[in-house]
């Protein structure tokens, strides 16, 4: 393909994209295949000739679509969202078409230092302290992950090399082995299972802390200190916790102010992970939810779930850079260059031109642009509480603080069950389930960017339709027994 007919074809592709995103509500939200369709569709092996662009377009709407699970239609409310914007997948074109690889400064100067400016602009509308922008005399600084998982990682592996060094500065004839085998790390037993998989790449236990209901599901001071001079006394080292604010099931929030000076004071680095809730704290209103960030090593949210920038950029902010150059960072000879960059751009290391999105939809959107789309959101999901309150068949199951609405019919495990697979099994909606306090509970989290009022409420009237369908079902089980 020529450039003369990319620019047409480009056009076209636009025009698709448009025309898909404009229509997605028309088409079935959840597909209706079995595993192995798409491979019955296509050949066995590449085509030794070239295909038509044409072929390769009219196949999209033949094999591509009929197994999509279409997140952006205003009826998917599972899982979180994911974040879609026009700016944002202008940036990506140009960032395909620049191509670069900034893993140094001489790399790709513009990729590292926008990264390093976008973190700062990013940093300043969190109101994060001065330690975590790097454009402060602070020592910290921010970094483009691809997911919140590989963040939580990142941050344990520097926990753990921090750890090892610190304990080799007093004893430096302990063997190595000796100490990463004694070391334990924590998190909520909320926590996305990313976590746990971080402890298992790690090689380190990880303990998970017991959260009650009555606490909202959120981690306490008291419940990690207990647990640390447990460990302590075992001759364990406690070396790193993990904190959530916003977790997976239920959008709960750990009580970062209290366990913050708890981790200061045992040398415990602390990790946030905000994935889904960290992009609310752009909004005034919700910023006290990230209280006591000033005590911790390592901070991380997904700009790609709700603030509008496309998968992959997921923001992390560490307070001191050295911690991280201190784990990762390598120096072959074939990456020494005249300009060798100062440590404020350690973290562009195998990074991508992600920066790009976020500068387009920052710009593009403002900062009132983007806090009115996240209240808008919180909107919507109250007015599905509202709706899930007033009837009184159904309850709600935790705190509803953001766009996550957990409820359930009132009743057994099993009839939630029943009513969670004739709604998925419907297409019309998509939701998917938790589990809280041993009860199965339904989660409707507000996801698309188009979503609307009209949206929710025939949403709602689908799941009160189909709720009385169980119910009648269940009345007739009990009859006949």
């Amino acid at each position: 393909m020529e450039a003369a007919e990319f620019r047409r074809r480009g056009k076209e592709m636009v025009d698709l994209i448009a025309d898909y995103l404009e229509n997605i509500e028309q088409r079935p939200v959840y597909p209706d295949v079995e595993p192995g369709y798409l491979r019955s569709l296509i050949p066995e092996e590449a085509p030794e000739e070239p295909d038509t662009y044409e072929d390769v377009v009219k196949d999209i709407e033949r094999v591509i679509m009929p197994g999509v699970t279409h997140w952006h239609s205003p009826y998917f409310y599972a899982y979180f969202p994911t974040a879609n914007s026009f700016p944002a997948m202008l940036a990506d074109m140009l960032s395909g078409a620049i191509g670069c690889i900034g893993f140094s400064w001489a790399a790709s100067p513009a990729c590292t230092e926008l990264e390093t400016v976008m973190m700062d602009w990013l940093g300043k509308m969190l109101k994060l302290p001065e330690d975590f922008i790097a454009g402060t005399h602070g020592q910290g600084g921010g970094v483009i992950q691809g997911t919140a998982s590989e963040a939580t990682l990142v941050a344990l592996l520097a926990a753990r090399s921090r750890a090892v060094r610190m304990i080799l500065a007093s004893d430096p004839q302990r063997p190595e082995t000796g100490i990463t085998s004694k070391l334990v790390a924590y998190s909520s037993d909320q926590a996305h299972c990313s976590v746990e998989r971080a402890g298992m790449i790690a090689g380190v236990r990880m303990k998970k802390i017991p959260t009650e209901q009555s606490d909202k599901y959120a981690v306490q001071g008291e419940t990690l200190r207990r647990m640390i001079q447990e460990d302590k006394a075992a001759g364990l080292i406690p070396f790193y916790f993990c904190a959530t604010l916003g977790t997976t099931p239920s959008c709960a929030f750990d009580h970062i102010t209290e366990l913050g000076p708890i981790c200061n004071a045992e040398k415990i680095w602390m990790h946030i992970d905000a994935a889904y809730a960290g992009s609310s704290f752009i909004c005034p209103e919700f910023r006290p939810l990230l209280n006591g960030i000033e005590f911790a090593d390592s901070f991380n949210f997904n700009p790609h779930k709700w603030l509008l920038v496309n998968f992959d950029c997921s923001t992390m902010w560490v307070r001191k850079r050295s911690d991280l150059i201190g784990a990762f960072k390598m120096d072959p000879l074939y990456l020494k260059h005249d300009h060798q960059e100062s440590g404020r751009y350690f973290y562009t290391d195998n990074s991508l031109f992600r920066s790009l999105k976020m500068w387009f939809v920052f710009r593009m959107y403002g900062l009132k642009g983007l806090q009115d789309y996240i209240r808008k959101h919180v909107e919507l999901a109250k007015e599905f509480e509202s709706l899930v309150r007033a009837d009184q068949r159904f309850e709600i199951s935790a705190d509803v603080v953001l766009g996550l609405v957990c409820f359930r019919l009132k009743g057994s495990n099993e009839v939630n069950e029943t009513l969670l697979k004739r709604i998925n099994n419907g297409r019309k909606i998509h939701l998917v389930p938790c589990q809280l306090s041993g009860q199965f509970v339904l989660r409707f989290a507000v996801c698309a960017r188009t979503t609307e009022s009209r949206h929710i409420r025939e949403a709602w009237r689908l799941i009160t339709q189909l709720a009385e369908e169980v119910m009648q079902d269940v009345t007739k089980l009990k009859v006949r027994m």
